[in-house]
């Protein structure tokens, strides 16, 4: 029988163990620090994308000024994700259901402008709280399908605590698309979305203004940024009574995104305002009838 000294030498050196998932997010705020100290944001933010053969994929990286454990026990209730999400102009509708497979975020997609709920595009999330530890949160939301043939939606966010009462989050919102969601995505960027642009930098020519990406991953990198303001618009509601939590978050969401006019302004504030207080109003309650 061999020693355990024999055996342990045959087997070479044991392989590290993989990185703790709170220790990476730690690791990736300290080898970000330039750039989200120097960037055109007006905030301690970094945002990313990459595009794939059929799939985008959004990367945004943010401080932000609340206390870890308040952005912790608020994203985990499922119901606050419905009031987040519902920020957005293109979500008509959101909200919790209860279906035999188990409770999901019913999200309702459709168009920029005032359009009747039944005529947006039914899309589930499942909702999942992968981590909630002491110093670590990960939530995934995650759809199957999604309008014309676009499929396996996610939105995943990470948090850690930093010192001084703030967080570091990593928000990614990423989707498949195949033929008809690229022939729409294509006819999309050739008419009113021909002038549309992301954040991210392709260039920067010495002395002159930098070059935004356009296309797919523009329009990826705009919704990345509109969902991280909505959480930010959530979380800073939190301050104020109940009653008064919708008027503020609406505001806060349009007048975040107005910080950014070249990528995200769409509507007038007063439109905005009037569609998404409809919207709220509208929205289902009891079971959903599609379940």
């Amino acid at each position: 029988m061999l020693s355990a000294g024999l055996l342990l030498a045959g087997m070479g050196t044991p392989p590290a163990r993989a990185e703790q998932p709170a220790a990476a997010l730690q690791a990736r705020y300290v080898a970000l620090q330039d750039q989200l100290s120097h960037n055109a944001y007006r905030r301690p933010l970094f945002l990313d994308s990459t595009e794939a053969k059929d799939g985008l994929k959004g990367d945004l990286f943010v401080v932000i000024d609340h206390p870890f454990a308040t952005v912790s026990q608020a994203l985990q209730v499922m119901e606050h994700w419905a009031d987040i999400l519902i920020l957005h102009l293109n979500v008509k509708g959101c909200r919790v259901v209860s279906r035999p497979a188990g409770r999901t975020l019913l999200v309702s997609i459709g168009r920029k402008n005032d359009e009747p709920l039944d005529q947006a595009y039914p899309v589930s999330f499942g909702y999942r709280v992968a981590a909630a530890q002491a110093d670590y949160l990960h939530i995934l939301l995650h759809a199957d399908t999604g309008p014309m043939g676009s499929r396996n939606y996610e939105i995943a966010l990470e948090a850690v605590p930093l010192k001084a009462g703030r967080t570091f989050i990593h928000l990614a919102y990423s989707y498949d698309y195949g033929l008809a969601a690229r022939l729409a995505m294509k006819g999309y960027l050739a008419t009113i979305g021909s002038d549309k642009v992301g954040f991210s930098a392709t260039a920067s020519p010495p002395g002159g203004a930098a070059v935004l990406v356009n296309g797919v991953r523009g329009v990826v990198e705009r919704n990345t940024m509109r969902y991280y303001l909505a959480i930010e618009a959530f979380l800073g509601a939190l301050a104020v009574p109940a009653a008064d939590q919708l008027e503020k978050r609406l505001h806060d969401w349009f007048a975040a995104t107005e910080q950014f006019p070249v990528q995200l302004h769409e509507l007038d504030e007063a439109v905005y305002l009037a569609m998404k207080r409809k919207e709220v109003r509208q929205q289902p309650s009891g079971p959903d009838p599609s379940g």
